[in-house]
Order: C-alpha cells, then sequence, then structure tokens
C-alpha cells in the first residue's frame, strides 16, 4: 500500500458512497486510477464491504446490553461454533471472540428488558455449552471509530506522502 492508497481508504472511510470523479479529486489522480486503487483494494481484500449506519431506537430496539459469556471447556472451533450461532440471533448486533475469563462478547439490541429476559433465558443461557452470562446495561454510545488508523503496521506511525517544497 502506497500513499495514495491510504488517501483512498480514508476519504472511502469517510463517506464509502463517493463518487468516483469526486474521490479521484480528493486524493489527486485521474478517475481510471482511483477506480482501479479501489477494485485492487476490494481484490485484496483490505476494503471488504460498505454499510449504513442505522439507529437501532428509531427501528424500535432501544434497550442495549453487552452480554459477556464463559462457555464450557471446549476448543476454539466450539466456541467460534457458538458465537457464529449467536450471531445469527436477530436480537445480535455484533459478536466478539475473547480471552480472559469469558470467552463472548454480544453486543444486543432489543425492544425492551421483557424482550431481552426472553432472548438470554429461552435462547442463549439454555445452551448446554453456556456456563455463565453477565448483561452489561449500555446507556449511550459516547464515541464510535469506525475509521481505521492507515500506517503500514499497527506499531507504525501513519506516514503522510512528502511535499514538494514547492508546493506549500
Amino acid at each position: 500500500m502506497d500513499h495514495i492508497d491510504v488517501a483512498i481508504l480514508r476519504e472511502l472511510q469517510r463517506d464509502a458512497r463517493v463518487l468516483n470523479k469526486d474521490l479521484a479529486a480528493k486524493v489527486g489522480v485521474a478517475q481510471s486510477t482511483a477506480l482501479e486503487r479501489v477494485r485492487s483494494l476490494r481484490r485484496r481484500g483490505v476494503v471488504t464491504g460498505v454499510h449504513a449506519d442505522v439507529d437501532l431506537a428509531a427501528l424500535g430496539r432501544s434497550l442495549q446490553v453487552l452480554v459477556s459469556i464463559r462457555l464450557r471447556g471446549g476448543g476454539v472451533r466450539d466456541k467460534l461454533a457458538f458465537a457464529e450461532q449467536l450471531a445469527a440471533q436477530p436480537e445480535v448486533v455484533r459478536v466478539l471472540h475473547l480471552s480472559g475469563p469469558d470467552d463472548v462478547l454480544a453486543h444486543v439490541a432489543v425492544p425492551g428488558a421483557e424482550h431481552l429476559r426472553a432472548f438470554l433465558a429461552d435462547r442463549v443461557s439454555t445452551r448446554p455449552e453456556v456456563l455463565s452470562l453477565r448483561t452489561t446495561l449500555l446507556f449511550a454510545e459516547l464515541a464510535r471509530k469506525e475509521q481505521v488508523p492507515l500506517g503500514r503496521r499497527a506499531q507504525d506511525p501513519v506516514q503522510e506522502p512528502a511535499q514538494d517544497p514547492a508546493q506549500r
């Protein structure tokens, strides 16, 4: 990845629906170059998709919780299989596989407390592999970082391309 790819990724993270001609202008390349670079980023698996931000409360799912789940024994495959099955539930927004005392963390959004109780009691805690679960109520989302910092490696600082002194 070079500085052009990084610039394209920054723009796509700001607005994934940006028109190719506008993207090209923003990063200072020809439209054909921008189009080929975006295609290349997709082919290489750097860009894996685009999404729309959805207001869960507007969908009637105003109660959000994090559910920490500890599983009985089993290997990584068993835990990942459980996580995949959990992710398939309509109440589940996101599932993370963890290290530490808990194995899985699920972000769940439901209409209210009774729905949450039924979901946890009837469809999660009854699973034989579930040892324990703990819920944490989400009051508000204070920050969201959907944009990934862009360096070559996580420990590298993000480098901007050197500017020609005449352009300063």
